[in-house]
């Protein structure tokens, strides 16, 4: 009987494991307008999953399925979608090119095994091109490289693979050569198989003969293909120096193991709006990118906080990361990688975040804005579950015989923020209901309430990310807003160190409160928040309201005091105080912390702290002048400049925010609209000291007025 039992086992196993090897999570990624949406498109029609191709000019990209895509013709949200290619099953998810959103790329860098990292023939990498690949490098996923638009004016193949390799630090290895460039582009040739092919459609091409013309280009590609994949494995380096033929299994298994390693970036070229190269794309995504097998174990810990590997194992416990979730008015939907076990309709899932059993209602897989029921998925798999009420971004999903914690996901701090109102009163409610569910989905976007003031604020990454939000509320929850003009999330911290007294003493009949704390206040040089040290001896300041003391310093910090504007690097140490046998509590401490934190902004002053972004600027050479200048009177630290194709330069700098409103009509204008720019955050620093006190200014009168 054990026999059986076992040989069963080993069968489900294996079965298993070739389903698994046949699974590809991908995520497609590239700078806004490389073409990474229409890229999708062209994979779907030719997977079967579409019968009809949109473009995303049109509005009509099945994976812009938002509202707000299709009017703006970008990518907003990343969209998932199952694909089935020579007998593989590809779960695709792609990500926005635009910086506001860069948050939807992290998450999905998180969960993804690979990646094809779209380029423009003409552009090489871009701005956001870099910043996708620092996040894809973060999480060690493998990459394929696709040049896209090869058919576009200034098309340069060699110069955007050199521009992977230079400002990249990449190691990009062509396994095709385009035919031709700009309008002459009809082709490609496969310099693994040796083989040339033109196209006359998406389905439809023709072999040809190599074009005598590229035969030594030709030749020194397949020469540095067959290079890369020796470099690999002892026994294909001594044929090679042999100068034996590599057998073609043998050289795609060495590719495919140095892609998985992330040692080398194969790359792919074509046209997708001309649907040209798609196909040696599919076959690329499948038989290079890592499957849920080829990825070694994922870190966790388990209830005691000790480290443990999460296998992909189908039949072990379950271990998920819940890495999206979607507002929905049949029920949100909670986005699901799982690491482990298999995971069926109505099973319960414990989340160790918060303590809390949740049961799983359906499971769907997606396509893009349409969902596909089933009725389990299993570890390597990528599942959308509805019924998850409280699960959040970067929360584990498991079982709670077998807890572990994954890791989390770190998002950058908001730069930009709003006064947000309804413009009826009696929607107040209903305001914060949908900003709940909106925050919930986007964790790069904030909601509070300013206690002094008593606006709504919300704060996002950038003017587009909230001007989507907004557009969102009034358009998918029917609720009339009215919107302050943008503000800076600026911060402080203390201008010096400082010795103060929190004294909070009340009588007033019956007991009273009694706490008092001596506290040296100064900057840290260790922690972005709160550096709290406790050197109290004696017991002046009994244990149990040490805590206390640290809430209230923190309840200020967050405040912000008079101007509002958060505090950061604090340190604080505790070193005395003075406590009464009846009338000392928790909550006379934590006044007391409260206070001393007031009078040392009052004594020590404050440096306020400004967001600098990263901006680079792309305009026609013969107005790289006028950029320059008009950056300067920015505030801005011009970094580089460089010279780029086309009659076209780039700047490079750092520019503070509050500089940047309003500047992309600025930079038309002195361009004849030909001009472009990207930002993204980069750092904190203090503001000149006479600007510092306008700043302040204006926040206290602001909050005074309301």
């Amino acid at each position: 009987m054990t026999t059986v039992v076992d040989s069963a086992n080993e069968r489900s196993n294996a079965s298993d494991d070739n389903e698994l090897r046949l699974q590809r999570n991908i995520g497609i990624m590239a700078h806004i307008d490389a073409g990474k949406t229409t890229v999708t498109e062209r994979i779907l029609k030719l997977t079967g999953r579409i019968h009809r191709m949109g473009e995303v000019h049109d509005g009509a990209a099945t994976m812009d399925y938002l509202a707000e895509e299709r009017e703006r013709g970008i990518t907003i949200t990343a969209a998932a979608v199952n694909v089935e290619w020579r007998n593989h099953t590809v779960t695709i998810i792609d990500t926005p090119g635009h910086v506001d959103f860069t948050v939807e790329v992290e998450r999905s860098m998180r969960v993804l095994d690979g990646a094809i990292c779209v380029f423009d023939a003409s552009e090489g990498v871009e701005p956001q091109s870099e910043t996708v690949w620092r996040q894809a490098d973060r999480y060690e996923v493998p990459r394929i490289c696709f040049i896209n638009k090869m058919d576009k004016a200034g098309a340069n193949f060699t110069e955007a693979v050199e521009s992977i390799r230079d400002r990249l630090g990449a190691n990009p290895v062509p396994v095709m050569l385009p035919i031709g460039a700009s309008e002459h582009f009809t082709g490609i040739v496969d310099v693994v198989k040796m083989e040339a092919w033109n196209y006359k459609s998406l389905e439809e091409r023709e072999k040809i003969d190599i074009p005598a013309d590229m035969q030594e280009e030709v030749e020194a590609a397949r020469k540095a293909v067959i290079e890369a994949a020796a470099e690999r494995r002892e026994d294909l380096l001594e044929r090679y120096l042999m100068e034996e033929e590599i057998p073609f299994q043998e050289l795609i298994a060495s590719l495919r193991e140095g892609v998985v390693k992330n040692e080398i970036q194969l790359v792919f070229c074509g046209s997708a709006l001309r649907n040209k190269g798609i196909q040696r794309l599919c076959d690329g995504m499948t038989a290079f990118l890592p499957s849920p097998l080829d990825v070694p174990p994922i870190q966790a810990v388990d209830d005691k906080d000790q480290p443990v590997e999460v296998t992909c194992d189908p039949s072990a416990p379950i271990a998920a990361l819940a890495f999206k979730t979607i507002h929905d008015r049949t029920g949100d939907l909670t986005f699901l990688r799982l690491y482990s076990g298999t995971l069926r309709r109505g099973d319960a899932l414990w989340n160790p975040r918060l303590r809390k059993v949740e049961r799983v209602g359906r499971l769907m897989v997606m396509k893009a804005g349409d969902r596909e029921p089933v009725e389990e998925a299993k570890a390597g798999q990528i599942v959308a579950a509805i019924g998850l009420k409280n699960a959040v971004t970067g929360d584990t999903m498991c079982t709670k015989e077998k807890p572990v914690i994954l890791e989390s996901m770190d998002f950058p701090d908001a730069v930009i923020s709003v006064a947000i109102a309804p413009k009826s009163r009696g929607d107040r409610d209903k305001m914060g209901e949908a900003l709940a569910a909106l925050t919930r989905e986007d964790p790069s976007l904030r909601h509070f309430s300013d206690p002094e003031t008593q606006e709504t604020v919300l704060a996002g990454m950038g003017e587009l990310h909230l001007e989507v939000v907004v557009n969102r509320l009034q358009s998918e929850f029917k609720l009339p807003v009215e919107v302050g003009a943008p503000r800076v999330a600026y911060k402080q911290r203390l201008r010096r160190d400082i010795d103060v007294e929190g004294k909070h003493v009340k009588q007033s009949g019956g007991s009273g409160q009694y706490g008092v704390v001596n506290v040296k206040f100064g900057v840290s040089d260790e922690e972005e928040g709160l550096e709290y040290v406790d050197s109290v001896t004696g017991g002046n300041v009994p244990r149990e309201y040490i805590s206390a003391v640290r809430k209230g310093i923190a309840g200020v910090m967050t405040i912000g005091g008079k101007s509002g504007f958060p505090f950061v690097q604090v340190r604080a140490e505790l070193y005395d105080g003075k406590s009464h046998a009846v009338d000392s509590s928790e909550l006379a401490f934590q006044q007391a912390g409260r206070i001393a934190f007031e009078n040392a902004i009052a004594k020590a002053g404050v440096t306020v702290l400004e967001p600098i972004m990263k901006v680079v600027v792309n305009s026609p050479t013969d107005h790289t002048g006028d950029v320059i200048g008009s950056l300067n009177s920015r505030r801005a630290e011009i970094e580089s400049i460089e010279e780029g194709k086309g009659g076209f330069s780039q700047v490079n700098g750092y520019v503070p925010l509050a500089e940047m409103f309003a500047y992309a009509t600025q930079l038309r204008s002195m361009t004849a609209g030909r001009g472009t720019y990207s930002m993204e955050p980069a750092r904190y620093q203090p503001v000149p000291h006479k600007m510092a006190e306008e700043i302040l200014k204006e926040a206290r009168e602001r909050r005074e007025k309301k």
